[in-house]
């Protein structure tokens, strides 16, 4: 495995708590799974998901003062709930603390807990990772979705978004619009699916 992956694992380990660190490497494990399915950069997999919760753990009133500090626009929402910064601030510290200097890496890190629309497949593949790996086991329907990762992502896509916001929908303080933003445009595709397979079944 890539050296400077082995060293930030040893940063982590110390920074995060001992189930934030595990579900970190299972999100790393998962994501080179995927990137070997859909034929994407593994090595930008690994460090993609080694390095997206890297701001997890850090203090709320640190966070903030953190996208201060960096000029980061904070939301009022972000602002009653500031661990909702920690994907931001993350793909910040990501190019700050640990060097990372690849954009689709740094973005798939910002991305990774609100989604957005057009993801690239990287991006995607974090997104899920974070969702379906080993040490997951509440989310509804995971048996399923895990199954969906590995042959249709957009669909996969999709029924994280609608399940997430069925879920953040009992909390609206903690929704981002971001996340309303994507869940439109992965229904689309789905609905646009159903549609064709509607008129080649005729």
């Amino acid at each position: 495995m890539d050296e400077r992956i082995i060293k930030i694992q040893h940063v982590l380990k110390k920074e995060l708590d001992d189930n934030r660190y595990q579900h970190t490497l299972g999100v790393m494990y998962t994501a080179a799974s995927m990137a070997m399915r859909y034929d994407v950069d593994v090595l930008k997999a690994l460090y993609a998901g080694l390095l997206h919760d890297c701001a997890k753990c850090i203090p709320n009133d640190k966070k903030l003062h953190l996208c201060g500090k960096y000029g980061f626009t904070v939301s009022d929402i972000e602002r009653e709930n500031p661990s909702l910064l920690h994907a931001k601030l993350g793909a910040c510290l990501a190019h700050e603390k640990y060097g990372v200097t690849d954009k689709e890496i740094i973005h798939a890190i910002e991305s990774h807990t609100t989604g957005c629309p057009a993801m690239t497949m990287l991006e995607k593949i974090i997104y899920i990772a974070d969702y379906i790996e080993p040490n997951r086991e509440k989310a509804p329907n995971l048996a399923k979705i895990r199954q969906t990762a590995f042959y249709d992502i957009d669909e996969c896509m999709y029924e994280i978004l609608r399940d997430t916001l069925e879920y953040l929908g009992k909390n609206p303080k903690t929704l981002d619009p971001e996340t309303k933003d994507a869940f439109e445009f992965y229904r689309q595709l789905h609905e646009t699916k159903q549609q064709e397979k509607k008129e080649s079944a005729l």
